[in-house]
């Protein structure tokens, strides 16, 4: 009874460990302050508002605060969040709201845009559909560092490429891992795990773009973007030595 007892700790333990290693992060020298649920939360969050650049020209653009940031980014992540794809006015502000918060001044737009079109006979906006390559945009979570009112966040930025799997029937094949400049910096079986591609990236992560991400908290505990920008390597260093 014992000894099963004992195995089914160890299995508790394995499941565990395998759940945190699979999501999306690598938090290297993290605070015990950061809970694993805010670990989770941010990184829901920040799988929200992280696009395809094919569409919005960088999956997570830089701004100093989120009235500067691309109209297009701001309504394809309203877009990508939305339950339903036939809307009225109100129902896209509010979840304009929902993700980015009070701190976002811009309306959506009543003639619609591109990718959201409006239809003046029925009142409502209809989301048309965007054209995406066969470049999935990735990133993993670095570092947090808890704030008063919300958080600091770094993350690593990746893409899989998936080009060869679309050029042949074989289920081996392999994915591109490359950089934001379109560099391969290597490649991953299609076989294998999510956690080996991760695994790679960490084992290679000077190759790769870095950001910060300022986020906020709301009086609802909800999180909200505020600012992006590129981490330059020397930053990454001076970072790593506090």
């Amino acid at each position: 009874m014992k000894k099963l007892i004992v195995i089914i700790i160890i299995l508790l333990l394995i499941f565990v460990g395998m759940y945190i290693y699979k999501q999306n992060k690598i938090i290297s020298n993290q605070s015990s302050e950061v809970s694993i649920n805010e670990i989770n939360q941010i990184e829901t969050y920040l799988q929200k508002i992280y696009m395809w650049r094919e569409i919005t020209g960088d999956a997570l653009p830089e701004f100093d605060n989120i009235n500067d940031a691309p109209d297009v980014w701001l309504w394809e992540v309203v877009k990508k969040n939305l339950e339903e794809y036939e809307l009225s006015y109100e129902q896209l502000q509010d979840k304009t709201k929902e993700i980015f918060g009070e701190e976002l001044q811009k309306e959506f737009p009543r003639e619609g845009y591109e990718y959201m079109e409006y239809n003046e006979e029925t009142d409502t906006y209809y989301a048309i559909g965007s054209g995406l390559d066969n470049q999935e945009d990735v990133f993993l979570l670095d570092k947090i560092q808890k704030q008063d009112n919300g958080y600091t966040v770094q993350i690593v930025e990746y893409l899989e490429d998936y080009s060869e799997g679309y050029e042949t029937t074989d289920a081996d094949y392999n994915i591109q891992i490359e950089n934001l400049n379109d560099e391969t910096i290597g490649e991953v079986k299609s076989t294998e795990a999510e956690t080996n591609i991760q695994q790679f990236v960490k084992d290679n992560i000077d190759k790769f773009t870095r950001k910060e991400v300022k986020l906020s908290t709301d009086e609802n505990e909800n999180l909200h973007v505020t600012s992006v920008r590129n981490i330059e390597s020397e930053d990454v260093i001076a970072n790593e030595g506090e």
